[in-house]
């Protein structure tokens, strides 16, 4: 057995599953433990059900498939007596050593503000942002909790619109739906938790919520998405260590998510569930956010009751569900959607130089890619003849034009164009 056990982990140490991005690598990981469990328990049906889509019914990933041809080999772990993790790490799915040390470089570096600023042709200003002042590339690397790779990411079917029809050249989900300028404008803070998913996708929806419904002016709870919305029910996205934005979306349809706030609305009787993590800012001297901690926190733990025990309406009674969740690709079928419905859920690859803008028009320049973020596009307009994207961001108002940004329209700048969301509200 001895023999035997080590052929095995031989051959599983020969073929590395490390991925560049935390999310992604979190993913894999967790999906290999999930599987590997139910192999080990006799449930071969459950076990690759794991990557199996809910609206789709067809593996999402291709990692499952990997993980069966593969079966043999975990039974065989677990007959020698180990646990699905240790299993998982034997076969390089649970490794998370990198490449780079992140810890030891800057998030914010003043050659790369100098190479932004310096170039004439450049469309956007860089600076040093406070929300990253202080912080490490790890520090951002874990916060960048979306899922981008496409061999991973989860999509819904496609909605197509109609080519022909007029749009206009600038549109803003604020002024258009004025009666939910306070929503659609709110920029939260995520804290360190990579659970920019939840928020990039409860946003959006609450958005559309209050669009629909005049009279909705409360905040969805980005926390009871993020601790709740996980696993198989949701395209195995983890809290804090990242998720899956269209599953979010799928999970608005079948659960629904309760109302909520920001860390400042715990104890309030308006809401169900605010945010528990509080905002923060790595620039130490902030006088407005206290310091960011040293480790991100752990996903807080899904309730099922609400957090505020002033609130009259219960927790089962208080859940807010959309009527259809779909996927979003090219201009167009964008720009469509928005302004019909309103703003949508994006995401979009994270390089070095995102960290410093403070305003214009961003195009990457210069800088490493560092993971995949969730946001909210609520309009489009041009700059200086730039065609862009407006977007509010989670990282609160000490981060970009206070909170929010612009991003170059058309060109499928870092994958903006590339896995959008969105869905109708009731």
């Amino acid at each position: 057995m001895k023999t035997a056990l080590t052929c095995f982990s031989l051959v599983a140490l020969g073929s590395a599953s490390v991925h560049e991005f935390v999310s992604e690598n979190n993913f894999i990981c967790s999906t290999c433990t999930t599987v590997a469990d139910y192999i080990n328990s006799g449930m071969l049906d459950e076990a690759f059900s794991v990557c199996r889509g809910r609206t789709t019914k067809k593996d999402f990933t291709n990692l499952c498939s990997k993980l069966a041809a593969r079966s043999g080999e975990i039974k065989h772990f677990g007959l020698a007596g180990k646990k699905a993790s240790d299993i998982c790490a034997l076969m390089n799915y649970c490794d998370s050593t990198f490449d780079k040390d992140w810890s030891s470089l800057a998030a914010i570096d003043n050659s790369i503000i100098e190479a932004v600023n310096s170039d004439p042709k450049s469309t956007w200003v860089a600076g040093e942002n406070k929300y990253w002042a202080g912080a490490t590339l790890e520090d951002v690397r874990k916060r960048l909790g979306t899922i981008v790779d496409s061999k991973y990411s989860y999509k819904l079917p496609e909605v197509q619109y109609n080519a022909n029809v007029d749009l206009p050249t600038d549109f803003d989900s604020r002024s258009n739906w004025a009666y939910c300028a306070n929503t659609i404008g709110h920029v939260r803070d995520q804290s360190a938790c990579g659970s920019c998913w939840a928020f990039g996708s409860t946003e959006a929806y609450n958005d559309r919520l209050c669009i629909q419904n005049k009279s909705f002016v409360q905040l969805l709870s980005t926390e009871d998405t993020a601790s709740c919305c996980s696993g198989i029910s949701c395209g195995m996205s983890d809290g804090c260590n990242g998720g899956q934005p269209t599953s979010a979306w799928e999970w608005f349809t079948s659960t629904g998510v309760v109302s909520g706030g920001d860390y400042d609305d715990i104890g309030k009787t308006d809401t169900c569930s605010p945010y528990t993590l509080p905002p923060c800012a790595h620039h130490v001297t902030s006088s407005e956010y206290a310091p960011c901690p040293s480790t991100d926190y752990p996903t807080p733990r899904c309730e099922t009751k609400c957090g505020n025990n002033g609130y009259s309406t219960p927790f089962s009674g208080d859940k807010h569900h959309a009527t259809k969740a779909y996927s979003l690709k090219g201009v167009t079928n964008i720009m469509n959607d928005i302004y019909t419905y309103g703003t949508a859920t994006a995401a979009f690859t994270v390089y070095q130089d995102f960290l410093t803008y403070t305003s214009g028009v961003y195009v990457h320049k210069t800088g490493s890619a560092l993971g995949g973020h969730a946001i909210k596009i609520f309009g489009w307009g041009v700059e200086s003849g730039q065609d862009y994207w407006y977007c509010a961001n989670s990282w609160n108002d000490s981060w970009g034009d206070q909170g929010f940004f612009k991003i170059l329209k058309g060109a499928d700048e870092c994958g903006i164009e590339d896995d959008v969301s969105g869905g109708h509200a009731t």
